[in-house]
């Protein structure tokens, strides 16, 4: 089931407003806050040449307005704490959080304000926005599988998402590295990052 409709390519070219909505899918439309009991957001940088350390940040919070039947009204808002990164080793969780890379003292958060929202096919969408790491803004885009909504036991209408975007850490500032006496270097600059979002429909105001 797809979030949003979209126009068959055959057809005449019409106004979003003029396209029927399915009113299962317009339902969905509202304001939703990310359950971070529920949701993940990870990364996998290569280390060493050979092998992949992967992590993941354990506080975060986050807003999404999904919009039924125009997905470029869609907007999502993300704050992640730096100092929550947990990569399941100590001393490089406090490494990453040092001066050498994220100085997460002096720079706490990462955040991500989306600036646009596309559908790209049945059930996938693109997400693009900015990102911030360390007061360094840039642009990204992230492509999302929509996972359906559900009624959790509690009453909660939930939706899910999961999706993945690639970045260099080296355009955000995190440029710190050491050479390998083989070659190479000890730390990748390419970052895959990986998103798995569970998100609650706020309640209607009475």
């Amino acid at each position: 089931m797809a979030l949003f409709n979209r126009k068959n390519a055959d057809a005449p070219t019409t106004s979003t407003a003029a396209l029927a909505v399915d009113p299962a899918l317009a339902a969905l439309t509202g304001d939703y806050a990310i359950d971070p009991a529920h949701s993940s957001i990870g990364f996998t940088v290569r280390h060493a040449m050979v092998t992949n350390v992967r992590g993941s940040f354990g506080e975060h919070e986050g807003t999404l307005k999904l919009d039924g039947s125009d997905p470029s009204r869609s907007s999502a808002s993300i704050d992640v704490k730096i100092a929550s990164v947990d990569t399941g080793i100590a001393d490089r969780d406090g490494h990453l959080v040092s001066g050498d890379f994220f100085d997460a003292e002096k720079f706490p958060l990462m955040t991500f304000r989306s600036t646009a929202t596309e559908a790209l096919g049945d059930d996938t969408y693109r997400i693009t926005g900015d990102l911030t790491i360390k007061d360094v803004t840039r642009p990204l885009s992230i492509d999302l599988e929509f996972n359906g909504s559900a009624t959790d036991p509690y009453g909660n209408q939930r939706v899910g998402f999961e999706g993945s975007a690639q970045i260099l850490r080296s355009d955000w500032g995190l440029t710190y590295n050491a050479a390998l006496e083989t070659g190479g270097v000890l730390v990748g600059d390419k970052i895959k990052l990986n998103f798995d979002i569970s998100a609650i429909k706020a309640a209607l105001q009475a």
